[in-house]
This record gives structure tokens, C-alpha cells and sequence, in this order.
């Protein structure tokens, strides 16, 4: 298979919760870094109010999480996690938000960008359109441009050294509207794993198998295997937007 980017990228991924990154595009960041890409992970929330009926103390249940995430993180072949530790449920689009990923952004220096979809208002889905998804997704998009890569926007980080930083593309993930497809048939089995590790979060383990190889199958474009030795299975799909 060709690689998906060709000469080798940083990539930084951002997710509302422990867990969204990989219901979201974890085989994608497993076939990335099996192809010898760095990808960093920065999950924006404690993900507390996620655990249903644990009596457990807020920090139990963040630490928790917390040791979940590593752990599916490792199984996609990802070392770095970043936790900007916000409160689960009480996310805001604020100045102080856009600044925090502003500094993620311009620390991590990736390539590239992944994301939940900024652009997605259907309310289809209650679990797509969580609060904390739709925030976190225009947080992001404010972040990335014009804040990231431009002197003007919070220079007190550039009095600490933490100099402005230009992407180069996003991949927004729960897109209503692909423009990429990435081919995780070698890795679906890795996005698996990766969400068993989330152990407070699934209850039925092999109902949630069945429904994340049911929707990256239903996501390959059909006709696109035309002259193709091999079908693709499993695609995970993107909108992707470039500077």
C-alpha cells in the first residue's frame, strides 16, 4: 500500500474527550504512524461526567480516563498525550481556550491538523453533536487560523519563545461531507483494541465492534475499486482543508 502522505509528517490531534479521537479516526493514526509519521494526541476535557453511575471522585474518574487514553494511544503508536485537563460538559469557545490550543499548536509545530468537523449542524445524532464536540470543533478552526500562525494573537506567547506556527492542511473527522477517503483496512483491528482500552466507556464490547466495522465499510465509496486487485474493506473519512 502507498504511503498515505509520502515523506513523513507530525500530526496533532485534537479530541473533546478521552475516547473521541478513537471512535473518531484512531485506524487513521495507526496506519500514520505504522508508516513511520509522529502523531500527538491532546485530549481538551477530563471526559469525568462520561463515567455513568461510578461513585467515584472527580479525580478518580480523570485519572482514570486519563490511563485509558494513554493506553489506547500506545495500541495506535502514539507516545504523546496532552491533557488540558478542562471540565467535562462546561466547554466554552473562549479567549482563554483559543489560547491554550493556540500555545498546543504552536509547541507541537505538526504538519498537519486533525479534528472534529467544525462544519457539521445536522443535530442528527445525539452523540455527534455533544456540546463539548461542537465547541471543541470551532475552537480549533478559531485556533488554527488566524491565532496559530500570526504575531497579532496572543504575543505574550511569543514573549515566552512560543513563536507563531503555520499548518499546512486539517482533516476534520465526522464530516458530513468527505473529501478523503483513508484506506484503514490494515488497521481497523488496531482502532478496535484501541477503543477496548476505554473500558468505563463500553458496555457491550462486541455490539460496539459490529457498529465501527459497519460504518467504515458503509464508508467505502462505491465504484472507487475499480482496477484494484484488492477491495478495500474499511475507509475512515475526512474533510480535508488545505492553506
Amino acid at each position: 500500500m502507498k504511503s498515505l502522505v509520502g515523506s513523513k509528517k507530525k500530526f496533532l490531534v485534537f479530541s473533546a474527550h478521552p475516547d473521541d479521537v478513537d471512535f473518531g479516526c484512531s485506524a487513521t493514526v495507526a496506519r500514520l504512524t505504522s508508516e513511520g509519521n509522529e502523531v500527538v494526541y491532546c485530549i481538551i476535557t477530563n471526559g469525568e461526567k462520561g463515567v455513568h453511575n461510578v461513585r467515584q471522585s472527580k479525580r478518580a474518574m480523570t485519572l482514570m480516563r486519563e490511563a485509558e487514553q494513554r493506553t489506547a494511544a500506545k495500541i495506535a503508536g502514539v507516545d504523546e498525550v496532552i491533557f488540558l485537563r478542562q471540565t467535562d460538559g462546561s466547554l466554552e469557545n473562549t479567549l482563554a481556550l483559543r489560547k491554550m490550543l493556540t500555545r498546543v499548536i504552536r509547541e507541537a509545530r505538526p504538519d498537519i491538523v486533525l479534528a472534529y468537523d467544525p462544519g457539521n449542524h445536522a443535530f442528527d445524532l445525539f452523540g455527534r453533536f455533544h456540546r463539548d464536540h461542537r465547541i471543541t470543533a470551532e475552537a480549533v478552526f478559531d485556533s488554527i487560523y488566524p491565532a496559530a500562525g500570526s504575531l497579532g494573537f496572543f504575543p505574550e506567547l511569543a514573549k515566552a519563545n512560543i513563536m507563531p506556527h503555520q499548518i499546512e492542511e486539517v482533516w476534520f473527522w465526522g464530516t458530513d461531507k468527505p473529501n478523503l477517503w483513508v484506506d484503514v483496512s490494515k488497521t481497523m483491528d488496531k482502532k478496535i483494541q484501541a477503543l477496548r482500552a476505554h473500558e468505563s466507556q463500553i458496555k457491550d464490547v462486541k455490539a460496539m465492534e459490529k457498529r465501527m466495522r459497519d460504518r467504515a465499510r458503509d464508508a467505502v465509496p462505491t465504484g472507487r475499486q475499480a482496477g484494484k486487485k484488492k477491495r478495500i474493506k474499511y475507509v475512515e473519512t475526512f474533510r480535508r482543508l488545505t492553506f
